[in-house]
Parts: structure tokens; sequence; C-alpha cells
């Protein structure tokens, strides 16, 4: 593993994510935001946000995969979501949760939730970017 995830004492202990992460792999990759598009161009979840954290987390694994990666080397995430309010993380969490269950693996490196007004096409309510770091 080139990437290992710690929650510091005197930080808050988040479940969703690990505060900090230490990586010793040599090749840093950052992953363009992905919405959520399936492999066809086609929206998955038009109006579902979980749905689409789900697909938007299975993009970032297969672009991972691709090049001999996985969730494991993740060492950050940014997820922006369109008209943020806390009564979406439910199904923040639920998206999350999905992708977990198909991958085998809750991808838990620090990240940054962040609400934006839109995104590029009015049907995508969420987009993540990745770096991780790979041997």
């Amino acid at each position: 593993m080139t990437v290992t995830l710690v929650n510091p004492r005197g930080l808050p202990q988040v479940d969703a994510y690990r505060q900090v992460s230490i990586a010793t792999g040599s090749r840093l990759v950052h992953i363009a935001g992905q919405v959520a598009w399936d492999a066809g161009g086609v929206t998955v979840g038009d109006g579902d946000l979980a749905a689409q954290v789900e697909q938007c987390y299975l993009n970032v694994a297969a672009a991972l995969d691709e090049i001999g990666g996985g969730v494991g080397d993740l060492a950050k995430l940014t997820v922006y979501v369109v008209d943020w309010a806390p009564d979406k993380m439910p199904l923040l969490m639920e998206g999350i949760t999905r992708a977990a269950a198909r991958l085998g693996t809750v991808p838990v490196p620090p990240a940054t939730l962040i609400g934006v007004a839109a995104l590029d096409v009015p049907e995508h309510l969420v987009e993540i970017d990745a770096v991780a770091v790979l041997d």
C-alpha cells in the first residue's frame, strides 16, 4: 500500500474519511473530476444524488484500475455537490456505501466537500476529483 490513512489524536474522529494520508509511492496521480457518466457518456441516476455519488466513485476506481491502482491508493478526494445543504448528507453517505459495497472497500482518504451552484451540465449533481499515489 502506498497510502496510509490516519485519524490523529486531537482531531475529530470522522468515520466517513481519515484526516491525514501519508504517501510513500513514487507516482503522483491526479484524476479529473468524475461525474455520473457511464462509459458511454450517459448520465446515471438523473435527479438521484446517491446514485450519482456511487457512479462518481466507481469512475474514480475505474480510472485507477486502468493505471494499475485501486481505491487504496487514494490520497485525497474533493467532492463538489450542487446546492449543498446538510440534509443531503444521508444521500451522499448512501452513495458512498453503495460504491464501497461494489468495490469491496470503503474509500476513506482525506476529503473536502464543497457546495457549488452548478456543474458542467444541469443533470449532474456531484463531481469528485482525486489524487492518488502509486509505486
